[in-house]
């Protein structure tokens, strides 16, 4: 592929470090340096509450706590800001001037953060506990959405949003579900993949010009798979697949999260694989002779564009809104290319070893009875990256794509 000329620099500004591990973060929408009190975003670090940092200098604005009936700090799995964040002050403050208004519709534009078998909702100009949607009635109960809520999409017409969680569909239960704002109420259950995945959701997105339109990922699957909300949402629209080696892929199956995205115009989506390629799908009408039936009404869709990228998982991608560029993340954890020879306390002669199996040997012979021996190693196996890189992918130039390692 041809390179392209360097057009934009990466900068390292800051790096803010945290006492734990980082579960999810998300940009304060219209988040810009040239607006200073919108330059913030939120980030989910285990065993501590919800932090709104600030992305010029790394201090914290405002923490949200979400605790459990241990009294235990929460860390939500998923976060999201509703698309009328930044009206979120004028909301507030109207609702606050009515108190008959119940509580939920005091609060219910700002952040909403997703964990087991519930949904946080926080304003944001009202830092401290929020308001508890609970996705099921009981965790013995069979009804609403099960599970750690992994995933929370807003969609671009307002007042609804949808969310994913962990738990597998099955045939009595689906794994993603559409709520109101306003009510709270779930108000449909999307599902029909319960014969076709057998991971829970990672990740759902509304298209930005067609709000019912919804894409949903699965995790250990490739596939993305596409409801149309104005009909029947038992049973996906589409699925997006490629025609890969469908054997490798299923031997290098990974719980890693793979995202994909869709652009601002809709038009297109891109995914990346376990493999290193990236697929582009063309999301308007395509050809016939890219379009298979899997059964019943769900077509299959193939790519329009598929290309190697990355030696290793790519785990995100993320097309520009503006420009025909796409950038993309690759990099995954391996533990198969670890040396052999990490058992027992490593020696240059193997004086240990032999010493080991000598001493039980004499052992078994005074006890008169065979004797199992049982070596733990000393260290622990430490794993490999084979491609971590960020590429940056410009397909306006001739229609051929380009590339520029970072």
């Amino acid at each position: 592929m041809n390179k392209v000329s360097p057009t934009t620099s990466l900068t390292h500004l800051r790096t803010l470090f945290q006492p734990a591990a980082i579960v999810d973060f998300a940009w304060y929408p219209g988040a810009s340096r040239h607006n200073l009190p919108s330059y913030c975003f939120v980030a989910s670090v285990r065993e501590c509450p919800v932090k709104l940092l600030d992305a010029r200098d790394g201090r914290l604005r405002a923490s949200y706590r979400i605790v459990d009936h241990r009294e235990r700090q929460i860390a939500p799995h998923s976060l999201a800001f509703n698309l009328a964040a930044d009206k979120c002050v004028f909301y507030i403050t109207k609702f606050l001037r009515a108190p008959s208004a119940p509580p939920h519709q005091r609060y219910n534009l700002g952040l909403y953060c997703g964990f087991e078998d519930a949904i946080e909702i926080f304003g944001i100009q009202r830092p401290g506990e929020g308001d508890r949607l609970h996705t099921t009635p009981s965790k013995k109960s069979k009804d609403g959405l099960k599970g750690i809520i992994s995933t929370i999409a807003f969609s671009p017409s307002p007042d609804y949003y949808a969310a994913g969680s962990l738990t597998p569909a099955s045939a009595t239960s689906d794994n993603i579900a559409l709520f109101n704002e306003l009510s709270r109420e779930p108000v449909l259950s999307i599902g029909g993949v319960a014969d076709l995945e057998s991971g829970g959701v990672v990740q759902l997105m509304f298209s930005p010009t067609q709000p019912h339109m919804l894409y949903a990922s699965f995790r250990r699957s490739e596939k993305v798979w596409a409801w149309d909300l104005r009909g029947d949402a038992s049973v996906p629209l589409f699925c997006l697949s490629s025609e890969g080696d469908s054997e490798k892929q299923a031997r290098n199956l990974t719980n890693q999260k793979m995202r994909f995205d869709v652009d601002s115009g809709g038009r297109w989506l891109g995914v990346g694989d376990q493999l290193g390629r990236i697929s582009i799908y063309g999301l308007e009408n395509g050809d016939e002779g890219d379009l298979q039936w899997l059964g019943g009404d769900i077509r299959e869709i193939r790519p329009t564009l598929e290309y190697e990228a990355h030696n290793d998982t790519i785990g995100a991608v993320v097309l520009h809104p503006l420009q025909p560029l796409l950038l993309s993340v690759s990099g995954s954890r391996h533990f198969d290319d670890d040396d052999d020879g990490d058992e027992g306390t490593p020696s240059s002669d193997g004086s240990q070893s032999n010493s080991d199996e000598s001493d039980s040997d004499d052992e078994a012979s005074d006890s008169g009875r065979a004797k199992v021996v049982v070596r733990r190693s000393r260290y622990r196996p430490l794993p490999s990256v084979r491609d971590a890189s960020v590429k940056i992918w410009d397909f306006g130039k001739s229609g051929e794509s380009g590339t520029r390692d970072i």
